[in-house]
């Protein structure tokens, strides 16, 4: 579920890049036609941050939806003016590159419940003129995902060439792919699951513990006042430790002995200890508490099964033809939960191709294995562009 590359791996040769790119934002579902939530309940206005890269064509038929993990927004690739950090799929977003921006019009939006410029926990109520805290509503994948199709008819678009994405992002796609199906043409999930197992909702429900067992966290009311910090740098820490794998950090870090010096007797001694707290310091700063608890429980809830079996739930996803992808040493979204998605779309009679790549970088190879990825998303998108020309 991460957002952030954690090592930089051989990658595909240099093309040319995305440049400056600008945040927009989508407001819909003022009262009193508030969009209506899976629990029944009801949200509105809702505000939506989303980036577009490409051009969209005439017809509106080259349109790929990109859509991100737990930790990410809608900046997806190129920089924002002032900024030196690219968006978090840069490598694989922009000319020549596997979402190729040349050819497609690419979307990202930050979901709902979010806090990086979507309607979410720390957004003003405007019933009370203060954030919503804790009387946010609770939001599912397929809220997510509800919410991203007003967006999309908003920008002109009827289908989607492909929706894409990892980790979370791979949820998101294969609730487009069951609930929207005449939308998407085709869809890549990468490194994900149609369920969390309980070992996944275990470190999930861990990471919320820690968050709400801070002093400050005061039941979710904590704008205005010290945050957090601690219990969400401890969340982000866990998240971290599942994203890599033994090997990437036995290469990474190895049993060195952290460089910086500190009294403490138990501040960090080793160069992974002093990087974990790196991350959940540095995750801090751009991330609300309350939003990590309500996506995780969204991310924990979801089950595409539906009590059914994922074979049923796909059947409606018609003529939507999938490109599966797992990594060998994921053990968070191991590749026996992507197995699994195949044979359903097999049993369901869908046009599926599964691709597993041997990577030792774990969870966050989605991020890394640049070259593969390419090759593999290049070619499956332009035979997709071509059937849908020819039709």
């Amino acid at each position: 579920m991460s957002a952030s590359p954690a090592a930089t791996p051989a990658t595909v040769e240099k093309v040319a890049e995305i440049g400056e790119v600008e945040t927009r934002y989508f407001t819909f579902g003022a009262p009193p036609d508030e969009m209506v939530l899976e629990s029944g309940e009801r949200l509105g206005p809702i505000t939506l941050a989303y980036e577009t890269y490409g051009t969209l064509n005439a017809d509106a038929s080259n349109a790929v939806l990109v859509l991100h993990a737990l930790s990410g927004d809608a900046h997806a690739a190129g920089l924002h003016a002032g900024e030196a950090t690219p968006g978090w799929w840069d490598s694989m977003i922009g000319p020549g590159k596997a979402f190729d921006t040349d050819r497609y019009f690419v979307i990202c939006s930050n979901i709902i419940g979010g806090c990086r410029g979507s309607t979410g926990p720390s957004s003003v109520n405007p019933s009370t003129g203060r954030p919503y805290a804790l009387s946010f509503p609770l939001v599912t994948v397929g809220d997510m995902v509800a919410a991203q199709q007003r967006l999309v008819r908003h920008l002109g678009i009827e289908q989607l060439l492909s929706v894409a994405g990892g980790s979370m992002g791979g949820m998101q796609v294969l609730q487009w792919a069951a609930s929207a199906p005449g939308m998407v043409r085709s869809a890549i999930p990468i490194a994900t699951t149609a369920r969390n197992s309980p070992q996944q909702i275990a470190f999930n429900e861990v990471a919320r513990q820690a968050i709400m067992g801070d002093a400050d966290w005061n039941d979710g009311d904590y704008y205005g006042r010290s945050t957090p910090d601690r219990g969400l740098a401890v969340a982000r820490m866990i998240g971290h430790i599942t994203y890599m794998s033994d090997s990437s950090m036995a290469a990474k870090f190895g049993r060195k002995p952290t460089k910086e010096f500190r009294e403490a007797k138990f501040a960090p001694s080793f160069e992974v200890g002093g990087y974990l707290e790196h991350r959940g310091h540095s995750f801090v700063r751009r991330f609300d508490a309350n939003s990590f608890l309500y996506i995780t429980r969204a991310i924990d809830q979801f089950d595409l099964t539906n009590g059914r079996g994922l074979d049923v739930a796909l059947n409606s996803a018609g003529n939507t033809q999938f490109l599966v992808i797992a990594f060998t040493s994921d053990w968070l979204f191991p590749a026996y939960q992507s197995q699994h998605i195949v044979r359903a779309c097999k049993r369901a009679g869908l046009d599926v191709t599964y691709c597993e790549i041997a990577s030792t970088y774990g969870h966050d190879a989605f991020l890394l294995e640049v070259e593969e990825q390419t090759h593999l998303i290049t070619h499956f998108l332009r035979r997709i562009s071509n059937d849908a020309h020819r039709g």
